[in-house]
């Protein structure tokens, strides 16, 4: 690994997360074209689902020049051929030399590009920042790879940790660009999930606004004016084992597809009609069957927004891969907590994470952290579930209001 390999490698993550929000169910892929000389002769990235890839885009680009050059390509090209024809072949009709891959493609449906190049004579070097261009992929990877939805738990909070005051307020803790960060991170989901408790209790909208397409990271700032808007909208997601979503609630206004998880034996009213049954565990629903239903609705990633008991819920399963918090410069003393009950009952339990970021959003941290080990399991039997908490406890329904 050379280090003009590690420069256009870099480059071309920094390209694929142009495509963050509008590439599902597909991965995002970043590629740069070296001309023969070294030179930079076409860039490119997947921008949306059916669209170009990200080799064919830099190909296209680098016209002739690509002929005897390298190709930096953050995933395997593809050996299969789908809604678009296979990357591998798009190389070697290009007459490129050398590819160069950092994450072997782990779909056994479009993988082996990488032999399928060398067995046509090019040198194919693999494993150039692996771990960088992983992260920028997680979500897709862990789609894959452990056939459930990528998921991140977001919230808002003072710092001392409280998401709403004592009598239930918590407009606004967070300043307008946090607020406003908190849509570019629901539009770069497939799915914002909250639970019953938040919604009754706050009636969000849980819809992106405005409904543009997601920017990718600060470091690339042409990333919003790239590519057309994301193919589907957001699906709104309601934890709601009694079926006790109400006919007038926000959820409900057509503005975004909505998905009602009742419990399986729940008596479901009319007014709800985009309703699938979960089984039903311990008075609550299966969180494992629920990202099931979303895997196999091609959900790639989640955004769960919902409430302290929704967000214990799903870390003591051990089922958050990414946490991210906005903190504000301010404290309470009293309220809500941002997180209800996790699973842990003594310190040996902790849920143990480390900082990927911490960045300045407006006046507040935007404070994104990853768990360091495998989350705690409780030890309890079948306690997968979201539970249904009563409406009249203010410490278990109160949520911030980022609706």
């Amino acid at each position: 690994m050379t280090s003009r390999d590690i420069l256009h490698m870099r480059r071309a993550i920094a390209l694929a997360a142009r495509g963050l929000g509008g590439t599902s169910p597909n991965p995002v892929v970043g590629c740069v074209v070296l001309d023969p000389s070294g030179e930079v002769a076409g860039e490119g990235f997947h921008a949306y689902a059916g669209g170009p890839h990200a080799e064919v885009a830099a190909l296209r680009e680098a016209g002739g020049r690509a002929r005897g050059g390298t190709a930096y390509v953050t995933l395997e090209p593809c050996a299969h051929t789908g809604r678009t024809g296979p990357c591998a072949t798009a190389l070697l009709e290009a007459g490129v030399a050398r590819v160069v891959v950092a994450v072997p493609d782990p779909n056994p449906v479009a993988a082996g590009g990488a032999e399928v190049l060398r067995r046509h004579g090019v040198r194919v070097d693999e494993g150039v920042l692996t771990a960088e261009a992983e992260e920028g992929n997680a979500a897709w990877l862990t789609f894959v790879r452990a056939r459930r939805p990528y998921v991140t738990w977001k919230f808002a909070a003072t710092m001392d940790g409280r998401s709403a005051a004592s009598d239930g307020t918590s407009q606004w803790i967070t300043s307008p660009e946090a607020r406003a960060d908190v849509h570019r991170l629901r539009a770069e989901s497939d799915a914002v999930v909250a639970g019953i408790g938040t919604v009754l209790a706050d009636d969000p909208r849980l819809t992106v606004r405005p409904p543009v397409r997601p920017a990718g990271p600060a470091a690339d700032p042409g990333a919003a004016a790239d590519g057309p808007p994301r193919a589907a909208p957001v699906l709104r997601v309601v934890a709601d084992p009694g079926a006790r979503t109400p006919a007038g609630a926000r959820v409900l206004d057509g503005e975004a597809p909505t998905l009602i998880a009742v419990a399986e034996d729940a008596a479901v009213p009319a007014h709800l009609s985009q309703v699938v049954r979960i089984p039903r565990v311990q008075g609550g629903i299966d969180l494992h069957a629920l990202l099931a239903e979303l895997h196999g609705r091609q959900i790639v990633s989640v955004l769960v927004e919902g409430g302290p008991t929704l967000a214990g819920a799903f870390l003591r399963e051990g089922l958050v891969d990414r946490v991210v918090g906005y903190l504000a410069p301010a404290l309470l003393g009293a309220g809500a907590a941002a997180l209800g009950p996790a699973g842990v009952s003594t310190i040996t339990e902790i849920h143990r994470l480390e900082f990927a970021s911490v960045t300045p959003v407006g006046p507040d941290l935007r404070v994104v952290l990853r768990p360091k080990a495998p989350a705690h399991q409780s030890s309890l039997p079948a306690s997968s579930l979201v539970t249904d908490p009563l409406v009249t406890d203010p410490q278990v329904v109160q949520s911030p209001k980022e609706s």
